[in-house]
C-alpha cells in the first residue's frame, strides 16, 4: 500500500466533534471526502494528519483552534444600526444571516444579540476558537 504523501489526492469518511462531544460535521452517508492533500482545501491541522497514513487506516486527530479555524477575532464583531435591517430578517440570537462586503462578496455572520437599537453581528467562522476532534478513515489515495 502507499502511504499518502504532499500532492495525493485522497478521499476519508470523517466525523468531526467538539471536545464536549457534540458532532458538528460527518461524512457518513454521503460521499468521502476527497481532497488534495498540502493544497489548503481543508483546515491545515487535518492536511498534515494525512501523511504516512494508508487506505484504510482509522485515525483519531485532535486539532488545536489554532489549526483549525483560528482563534476568535474581535474585529470580526460588529454592532450597527438595527434600523438599517429589514424588518422581515429575524434576528434572534444564533440566527445565520449572509451580508455583502463592499466589494460584492458574500459573508455569513452570526446574530450575536440584538435590542430596539442595535444588532450585534459575528463574522468568525462558527468553529472559530474552539479545539477538534477528527475521527478518520482513510478510503482511498490516488
Amino acid at each position: 500500500m502507499t502511504a499518502i504523501k504532499q500532492g495525493d489526492t485522497v478521499c476519508i469518511h470523517y466525523t468531526g466533534t467538539l471536545q464536549d462531544g457534540n458532532v458538528f460535521d460527518s461524512s457518513q452517508g454521503r460521499d468521502p471526502l476527497e481532497f488534495e492533500v498540502g493544497s489548503g482545501q481543508i483546515i491545515p491541522g487535518l492536511d498534515s494528519a494525512m501523511p504516512g497514513l494508508v487506505a484504510g487506516d482509522k485515525k483519531r486527530v485532535e486539532i488545536a483552534c489554532v489549526d483549525a479555524y483560528g482563534p476568535i477575532n474581535p474585529e470580526m464583531r460588529q454592532s450597527i444600526p438595527r434600523e438599517g435591517i429589514p424588518d422581515d430578517i429575524p434576528l434572534e440570537p444564533g440566527t445565520q444571516l449572509q451580508m455583502q462586503t463592499p466589494e460584492g462578496h458574500a459573508l455569513p455572520v452570526t446574530v450575536v444579540e440584538a435590542d430596539e437599537v442595535t444588532v450585534t453581528l459575528d463574522a468568525n467562522h462558527p468553529l472559530a476558537g474552539r479545539d477538534l476532534i477528527f475521527e478518520i478513515e482513510v478510503v482511498s489515495v490516488n
